[in-house]
């Protein structure tokens, strides 16, 4: 989800429904330093609460410090330990899920943030390869060192986001645990995750990248829950979120790097290009979307010709 879960895109989550909502993976070393890319990952908008700040790193002291200065930032609810990144530029120094192998120093990191009032949480994995779970081990030492609750990812790191997620060991740490446990993967749309809620023990589940492209999974999965009737969006509310979001990316991208720019075109064209994910997932289904996307970033450079673009598809 890196470069996705922006405020934009979080505030529309939210809107529709999501109990929360999670920054980016931002390292608690540049929070340390306090680098200025690094702290524009931080940037959230009004409206967009509770918000946690998702870190990941190594070092305890720079987990102390970031606390500390996302307490004194004092728009964030919660921060969250990443403990499940697989990613090798993550993982080869020791951090996302690499730290699974070590819970001496996860807990350690967890006591180090939890110092500074603001409650830690933890996202971790079934393990880092099938046959050697560290999930329940992981979970333990996180708890005893003073996380408030637990995300478990239900596949191995070695899978990525292959394959069908294992939601089992969520509801067994549910049962061991003393804190929530929240089981995330694999959730495609609101029935399965009012589905995974209704089975009792978990206190709720994480949708990821079933998300983009559509924030009403959450009012889908709030209806599911409820047992109340649930609607799509017709095209033309598709078409108004798309402008909306696209809207606020363009002004994200400004704020964050058109100082690097002499003028709007290459910020409004960046922004435009990195929408393609979230354009796909409005748009998913659509007659035309396999074209489109082959040919986005040679046709597609301006938010009139992805707005033109998305309502020929949507049959607006």
């Amino acid at each position: 989800m890196a470069g996705l879960t922006t405020s934009p895109f979080r505030l529309l989550c939210l809107e529709h429904g999501a109990g929360l909502a999670l920054t980016e993976m931002v390292s608690a070393e540049g929070i340390r330093r306090k680098t200025p890319a690094t702290m524009a990952y931080l940037e959230s908008l009004p409206g967009e609460a509770p918000l946690g700040a998702h870190l990941f790193g190594h070092d305890p002291e720079a987990f102390a410090a970031a606390a500390d200065a996302l307490r004194a930032l004092g728009r964030f609810s919660f921060l969250d330990i990443n403990c499940g990144c697989p990613v090798r530029k993550v993982t080869r120094r020791g951090a996302g899920a690499a730290l699974m192998k070590e819970p001496d120093r996860l807990a350690a990191i967890v006591r180090a943030a939890a110092a500074f009032s603001l409650p830690v949480t933890v996202k971790i994995r079934l393990g880092l390869v099938p046959g050697r779970p560290l999930a329940g081990e992981a979970a333990a030492a996180a708890v005893e060192a003073g996380a408030a609750a637990v995300f478990l990812h239900g596949r191995f790191a070695t899978a990525r986001h292959a394959g069908p997620a294992d939601h089992a060991p969520a509801f067994g740490l549910s049962r061991t645990c003393a804190v929530p446990i929240v089981a995330n993967g694999g959730v495609r749309d609101g029935s399965a995750a009012a589905e995974l809620i209704s089975r009792g023990g978990l206190a709720g589940v994480m949708i990821g990248r079933a998300a983009l492209g559509n924030p009403w999974i959450f009012e889908e999965a709030l209806a599911a829950r409820s047992g109340g009737a649930w609607t799509p969006p017709p095209a033309a509310a598709v078409m108004e979120t798309v402008a909306r979001h696209l809207e606020g990316e363009i002004a994200r991208t400004r704020r964050r790097i058109g100082r690097v720019y002499p003028g709007n075109e290459q910020v409004e064209a960046i922004a435009c290009r990195a929408f393609l994910p979230h354009l796909s997932g409005y748009l998913r289904g659509r007659p035309g979307l396999s074209d489109l996307k082959r040919r986005y970033f040679r046709d597609v450079a301006t938010a009139v010709e992805v707005l033109r673009e998305a309502e020929k598809l949507l049959g607006l």
